[in-house]
């Protein structure tokens, strides 16, 4: 089955605003939404296009943790951003972990820039724990890291390295794909 530019666009402004505009903090905004708040908005959301997690996944008593690793850039934000959502029946949770080994139950896992030199031990650590990893990091999916979320004019859009979810065992939606600026399909 083949999808037309119209179905394709309404699958990018659902996208758009379940991005931007289904958590209740950014709707609250009265002025433009800072980067760290889209970027919130972003990993909020991002696990609902992964087609495949484990089994305990939806489980009302497991939380969805999204974590951050490294320096918090996100302050607050993405605990208002995560407050009263789920993914299944799971609530999303906001965590800070102080290092690689304190990512277990971690099922999206921001690392911040500040982490940025300890990367490839970060990944290796990781190996191929289904765990979606997400970073504003210069060369972040070229290095490893499954979705780089960058800066494009006034836009926070992101990149997506497949090759490395599939290596975590995960599985993202073609609509997801289809949204990325880029999609980097090898190691």
């Amino acid at each position: 089955m083949s999808i037309t530019r119209f179905q394709l666009a309404a699958v990018g402004i659902a996208l758009a605003a379940a991005c931007l505009v289904a958590p209740d903090f950014l709707a609250a905004q009265d002025s433009r939404p800072t980067d760290y708040q889209v970027k919130a908005a972003y990993l909020t959301n991002l696990g609902r296009f992964v087609n495949q997690w484990s089994a305990k996944t939806g489980s009302p008593d497991e939380t969805f943790d999204i974590c951050v690793l490294g320096q918090d850039p996100f302050g607050p934000d993405l605990d208002r951003a995560v407050k009263g959502e789920k993914i299944g029946a799971s609530p999303l949770a906001a965590k800070r972990i102080p290092a690689p080994q304190d990512v277990a139950g971690c099922r999206v896992l921001y690392i911040s820039g500040s982490g940025d030199t300890q990367l490839s031990a970060v990944l290796a650590a990781l190996g191929t724990a289904p765990v979606l990893t997400v970073s504003d990091s210069p060369d972040f999916v070229k290095r490893g890291g499954m979705i780089q979320l960058v800066l494009d004019g006034d836009h926070v859009r992101f990149e997506i390295n497949i090759a490395a979810a599939r290596r975590a065992g995960l599985t993202l939606s073609s609509e997801l794909l289809k949204l990325a600026r880029t999609v980097r399909r090898t190691p």
